[in-house]
């Protein structure tokens, strides 16, 4: 297909945003852009239900500080389900890189964030990323 989507092995996508305006955007983009939005949860309480609760999960999105904890629990829990997470945040943690795919800082754009997600899907997908947005960390676990 010379103008169809890419196909990617990343689908089911999990928010982790307290931030409503930008949870809003980042789940009509992303559902525009043909992701299935698993949910959109403003709390680390929220996320670990579903992650724990066997919800199908490619990714999860997740900012660091939220309301009632760190993202980086979510990520955790992620990593031990076997399901990439992707930091989206003003502060990207320099202690996390073990467990999460990558980091992508905040402010970015909504090409930005969808070019992260390729190159996580890439490296999972045993290929190499192209070029990556300048806002964005990919870290060794990403595979």
């Amino acid at each position: 297909m010379l103008f169809g989507r890419k196909k990617r092995s990343i689908h089911n996508v999990l928010i982790v945003e307290d931030e409503p305006l930008v949870a809003f955007d980042t789940e009509h983009f992303l559902g525009d852009e043909g992701f299935d939005i698993v949910a959109t949860v403003d709390s680390v309480a929220d996320a670990l239900n579903l992650i724990e609760g066997g919800a199908v999960i490619d990714l999860v999105l997740v900012d660091v500080r939220l309301a009632d904890g760190s993202g980086i629990d979510v990520a955790r829990a992620a990593h031990g389900r076997g399901i990439a997470a992707l930091f989206v945040t003003g502060s990207c943690p320099t202690d996390a890189r073990e467990f999460a795919a990558g980091c992508l800082s905040k402010p970015y754009s909504q090409r930005d964030l969808i070019a992260a997600i390729d190159a996580i899907d890439a490296v999972k997908g045993g290929g190499t990323p192209k070029k990556l947005p300048g806002n964005f960390s990919l870290f060794p676990s990403a595979a």
